[in-house]
């Protein structure tokens, strides 16, 4: 009995291993029942609702897994803190300017989630930032506050630079921000056009790097951006038109994922630099737009790992205006609005995707026999010795000699020396030897480099009712990691170790990089699968992965549930999305669903005629095929 109280598993060992106190920033946590709970109102919030709750109403609701999940009270608490860590880093260091977000619609661009944004950050005239013509048209029609910023980035043709003109004329406070030098003479002459003084920005190509995945957005080979000899140009062009008093915004982009606060600051005292000269030269000035950067701790290490962060959003505040009014003090020039484009920071944490475990593939080597036949290979026998004799003190010698003589027989195999029957004993030989390593060096501190591998070599593989490549393409393309854990049953030892593979046929459309605290780790803890439903959460999904996501084996949009949740938990509103239907992604492809249920029909009537089915079977055959292309993408059940 002592024994077990010792042993026994609860929700507080999972926190633990899951580290969901460490990237849930207070939003997840997990109930003594053992279910992942949302805090949808921040980490002082008594309010709470279960995950495992929220797929009863998506069942009821029709809404088959897999199922992506948005809380709008997320986006709300999001864009609180944001703002509130500005405004108190303001009143705590008596700035003279004052702070207006912005949020990047490339980062999400469905129209609850904008909606949202746009909604809760009216108190703090939270405005939009725009990359696109179709991006600008959306955030026009959203956007209401006549105080709230709408940024013009990106390329820009006459349609979309008339379009923030006239917006501008009408009342919103449009600053089109000159990406490239050719955009300057073509804003100027459709403003002159239309008989408006334009509000511009310049994009400065700082020297400054971000560092990791998103390095490439700064520095001197950025993609957009003006360089100091041509902001210069650019000056003089407008003071020749009379426009220098347009140019009122200094606008750059260190990168999507800051993670190391002593970058923020580098580039931003370069900025204040090139601020203080446009002000020197008679520009109009008074806006500072930083771009995007502030980062998400998406592995819970707050270290400048580049999936972490080694700031929060308070320090980043105070590490921004402090910087900000040290260098424009010592210059004499005053105080600017300050702007930045919080994308990822605004959106990551609203989203989980929820998705079931279809089936098992288990890692479980046959028995090898005590001995073997005196007329076995000697490499057999060899590589037999090397099982018996494995210990803690030999395995590093015995890895490699296992490796060798398992190679060996391969060849011997190859050359018809042995038969199939042996090469299968020599391969379970050698897999139950990787199982006994990975045995001993279970919480060993120090595991020689050959030997880190074998719990990943050795996996279980859970196959989930989802796509990679549709829900999270950053882990496919540039190896961003995600918090991925199960939902429940966390009150429950997890006994096996496993991998995850989505429905794709793609070799690719796996998961086995999982978060740690100081590394990364190839495999995860997971419950052993009885048939029964098993659900899998990934976390922190709501930046860029519903935009960029693809779909890859005709995989589309997920169900949807978008969800506002009261203060006793309970669901206020919801707006439910139905993923994309079969039919639906065949016409997106160029296909004509109505001609191939035609089709088949033929045939069927054919094979019918010909006698290859009876009737009922042609009947069966015609209702499954119509179902199937009205039907999910993904696994119903």
């Amino acid at each position: 009995m002592r024994h077990e109280a010792l042993t026994r598993w609860t929700a507080e060992n999972s926190a633990e291993l899951y580290g969901i106190r460490n990237w849930g920033q207070g939003y997840f946590d997990i109930s003594p029942g053992g279910e992942v709970m949302v805090r949808p109102n921040g980490p002082k919030s008594p309010t709470e609702v279960s995950l495992l709750h929220l797929i009863d109403e998506c069942h009821g609701r029709g809404l088959n897994m897999p199922v992506l999940i948005r809380f709008s009270n997320i986006l709300a608490s999001r864009i609180k803190e944001i703002n509130e860590s500005f405004r108190w880093a303001i009143f705590d260091a008596a700035y003279q300017g004052q702070y207006r977000g912005v949020f990047p619609i490339k980062v999400n661009q469905q129209d609850a989630v904008v909606g949202d944004i746009t909604e809760y950050g009216r108190e703090y005239h939270h405005g939009i930032e725009a990359g696109s013509k179709a991006e600008l048209i959306a955030a026009l029609a959203l956007m209401k506050d006549p105080e709230a910023f709408v940024i013009c980035n990106g390329y820009k043709d006459e349609e979309f630079i008339d379009m923030a003109l006239q917006a501008l004329k009408m009342g919103t406070r449009t600053v089109l921000v000159i990406e490239m030098p050719s955009e300057l003479e073509l804003v100027l002459s459709r403003a002159e056009r239309l008989g408006i003084r334009p509000v511009l920005g310049v994009r400065a190509k700082l020297s400054s790097r971000a560092g990791g995945h998103w390095d490439s957005s700064g520095g001197d080979r950025s993609k957009f951006g003006l360089d100091a000899s041509q902001i210069i140009e650019m000056v003089d062009q407008l003071r020749q038109r009379d426009r220098l008093d347009c140019l009122q915004m200094l606008h750059y982009h260190l990168g999507s994922q800051v993670s190391d606060i002593r970058r923020v600051r580098t580039a931003l005292r370069e900025a204040c630099r090139f601020y203080v000269e446009l002000v020197r030269e008679g520009a109009g000035m008074g806006i500072l737009n930083m771009g995007g950067g502030l980062a998400v701790d998406y592995d819970g290490s707050h270290t400048n790992f580049a999936c972490s962060t080694n700031y929060s959003t308070a320090e980043y505040a105070s590490t921004v205006v402090e910087t900000i009014m040290n260098t424009l003090d010592e210059c004499g020039v005053p105080h600017p609005t300050l702007i930045t484009e919080s994308g990822r920071a605004t959106v990551a944490h609203h989203s989980v995707l929820i998705f079931n475990i279809l089936d098992v593939r288990r890692f479980e080597p046959l028995s090898i026999p005590e001995k073997l036949d005196v007329n076995a290979h000697e490499m057999l026998q060899n590589l037999m010795e090397v099982c018996h004799s494995l210990s803690p003190r030999n395995m590093q010698e015995a890895y490699h000699d296992a490796v060798f003589y398992r190679d060996e027989l391969r060849t011997l195999f190859l050359h018809g020396t042995i038969s199939l029957r042996e090469r299968a004993l020599a391969e379970t030989i050698f897999w139950h030897i990787v199982c006994q390593m990975s045995e001993m060096t279970r919480g060993r501190k120090y595991i020689p480099d050959e030997l880190e591998g074998l719990d990943s070599a050795i996996a279980d593989v859970y196959y989930g009712n989802f796509s990679v490549f549709q829900s999270i393409p950053d882990f496919w393309a540039v190896d961003q990691l995600f918090p991925i854990m199960p939902i429940h049953r966390l009150n429950q030892r997890p006994t096996r170790k496993g991998v995850l593979a989505d429905i794709t046929c793609d070799s690719d459309g796996k998961i086995d990089k999982f978060i740690d605290l100081h590394d990364i780790k190839h495999v995860l803890p997971l419950h052993e699968w009885d048939g029964r439903e098993y659900y899998m959460g990934i976390f922190l999904t709501g930046a860029y992965q519903e935009t960029i996501g693809d779909m890859h084996n005709l995989l589309g949009n997920t169900n949807v549930l978008h969800v506002r949740i009261d203060d006793k938990g309970r669901i206020e509103s919801a707006k439910q999305i139905t993923g994309d239907r079969v039919d639906e992604i065949l016409k997106y492809m160029e296909y004509d669903p109505e001609s191939m249920v035609a089709t088949i029909k033929s045939r069927a009537d054919k094979a019918y005629k010909h006698g290859f089915i009876t009737a009922k079977e042609r009947n069966a055959f015609l209702k499954a095929y119509k179902t199937g292309i009205r039907g999910y993408t993904y696994f119903e059940q």
